[in-house]
C-alpha cells in the first residue's frame, strides 16, 4: 500500500504541476511559484503524515481517527500560515491575487481528500 500511495502521490503532484504550468501560460496573473511551493509543500506533508500514521496503526485501533485528524489539522495550519505569509508579502507589493488563494486551499482539499480516502482503504484492507 506505501508504493501505491507514494505513487499516487506523485501522479497528484505532477497533474497539479502541470495544470500550473498550462495556468502560467493561459493565464499569467496567477503567481506560479507560490503554487508550486503549496503543491509541494502539500505532497511533502501527505508523505509524512502517511508514514506516521501507517505507523501508529499497529498500536492501537483508534490511531487512525486521531492521526486523520491531525493530519488535516496540520496541513490546514500549514496552509493557512503559507496563505498569511503571501498576503503579507504581497500586500506590500501592491497587489493580491486572489484565485491564487483560492487555488491553494484547493491543493490542501485534493492532497487531504486522498491521503483520507487511501488511508481509509488501507485500514479496511488490514481488518
Amino acid at each position: 500500500m506505501k508504493k501505491q500511495f507514494i505513487l499516487i502521490v506523485i501522479i497528484i503532484f505532477a497533474a497539479l504541476s502541470a495544470g500550473f504550468y498550462a495556468l502560467k501560460s493561459a493565464e499569467p496573473a496567477y503567481d506560479f511559484v507560490v503554487l508550486m511551493t503549496g503543491n509541494a509543500i502539500m505532497a511533502a506533508l501527505s508523505l509524512v503524515t502517511y508514514n506516521l500514521i501507517t505507523k501508529q496503526l499497529d498500536k492501537n485501533s483508534a490511531a487512525f481517527i486521531r492521526g486523520v485528524s491531525a493530519s488535516t489539522f496540520i496541513k490546514m495550519l500549514v496552509c493557512m500560515a503559507g496563505i498569511i505569509t503571501y498576503v503579507l508579502i504581497m500586500r506590500s507589493k501592491g497587489g493580491i491575487h486572489k484565485p491564487s488563494i483560492f487555488m491553494l486551499l484547493g491543493i490542501y482539499a485534493v492532497y487531504t481528500t486522498t491521503e483520507t480516502w487511501l488511508l481509509a482503504r488501507f485500514v479496511r484492507n488490514t481488518k
